[in-house]
């Protein structure tokens, strides 16, 4: 079980900003061995989305109103710790995230870009892919979107 909060840039502690930038880092840069620019001068902007578990960050994504990112509302850098998969906590952060842009952004309309490996999961949340694959910062990725 996790414990969700959802902050504002300016409402991250420090701990917690370098946290969730410790955990996107293992997994999209080591894990994956992807060179890209992570910090992207986007988060400032975001709406972050902490998964708790322990005192410690496990599941994360970042939403963004419409308009912040793509025309319509969005969620990305979507993660979860490698030893904390086989609880599920993707779904719990996707829900939590998409439970927030409403509360928030009074959005239901929710555009991603997916890792092509990943179209199964985001399909079980409702996302339909849009167009044609594409390769993103090396790796293949989709639009989806979820209605």
């Amino acid at each position: 079980m996790i414990n969700i909060e959802v902050k504002t840039f300016e409402a991250l502690t420090k701990q917690e900003l370098y946290s969730l930038l410790q955990l996107r880092s293992e997994v999209f840069g080591v894990e994956q061995d992807c060179v890209y620019q992570d910090i992207d001068g986007k988060d400032q902007k975001a709406l972050h989305v902490l998964g708790i578990k322990n005192d410690k960050i496990v599941a994360y994504t970042r939403i963004f109103k419409p308009g912040d990112y793509f025309e319509e509302s969005s969620i990305g850098r979507v993660v979860v710790a490698k030893n904390e998969r086989q609880h599920k906590y993707g779904y719990d952060i996707m829900h939590a995230s998409a439970e927030a842009i409403q509360k928030y952004f009074s959005q239901t309309v929710i555009k991603i870009s997916a890792q092509v490996y990943l179209k199964k999961f985001y399909n079980n949340l409702g996302f339909s892919e849009i167009g044609a694959s594409y390769l993103e910062d090396g790796i293949p990725h989709i639009a989806m979107m979820k209605q």
